[in-house]
């Protein structure tokens, strides 16, 4: 991946966490502050809140494109360290991860919170994880399907930490998703920024080069 492209991957990864992170506080925003400045309509108001809304959607793609550029590291690092095994830890890593979502938030919430929610939470990151990861193997190989899973479910997670550690639920919900849709694009474009202009895999098109040459 040169340079250009890898700016290119961080600009477009930058706006839909804006956007996204705009559209979610549409839906998601502290006891209806949008309504209280559309009546009257306030444009001051309303230009400051469109503001920080986006910025904190741009917040949750920068630490999105950090997770993601880890991912790949530590996706690397497990794969020369555990060698076959790797798949079966990250399954095992995935399956703590998904518990950890429902058994850590619901004790810090002391019961306040019933438990079906934060089971139906972590069953949706999972689910959505797995449509992904099985577009990713489609358009890539089946080998791809436990990495990319890891990556929604563990990495994903593991981004979201500050905003549920934040009080109430607003700030969490409106960090999700742009890491959710960031996270998205960056691992389903990923394997077309690495090919070259005839579309075959760099990697893959210089051991060829070199086959040829001898």
């Amino acid at each position: 991946m040169n340079s250009r492209k890898l700016v290119g991957l961080f600009f477009k990864t930058l706006l839909i966490g804006g956007i996204t992170g705009l559209i979610t506080s549409f839906f998601v925003n502290t006891d209806g502050i949008y309504t209280t400045y559309l009546d009257p309509v306030n444009v001051k108001e309303l230009i400051g809140l469109v503001i920080f809304y986006t910025g904190f959607g741009f917040l949750s793609s920068v630490v999105s494109q950090t997770g993601f550029f880890a991912y790949l590291f530590i996706n690397r690092f497990g794969l020369g360290f555990f060698k076959g095994m790797w798949p079966a830890v990250q399954v095992l890593l995935i399956a703590f991860v998904a518990f950890d979502l429902v058994y850590f938030p619901y004790q810090e919430t002391k019961g306040e919170v019933a438990l079906y929610w934060y089971i139906l939470m972590s069953a949706a990151i999972v689910g959505y994880g797995l449509i992904i990861a099985k577009i990713k193997a489609s358009q890539t190989n089946q080998r791809a399907f436990v990495p990319a899973l890891f990556l929604m479910v563990v990495m994903t997670s593991v981004e979201w930490v500050p905003a549920l550690r934040a009080e109430g639920t607003d700030y969490a919900w409106l960090m999700i998703v742009p890491l959710l849709a960031c996270n998205t694009y960056q691992l389903l474009v990923l394997h077309k920024l690495t090919r070259d202009e005839h579309g075959q895999p760099i990697e893959t098109n210089g051991k060829n080069q070199q086959t040829n040459k001898k």
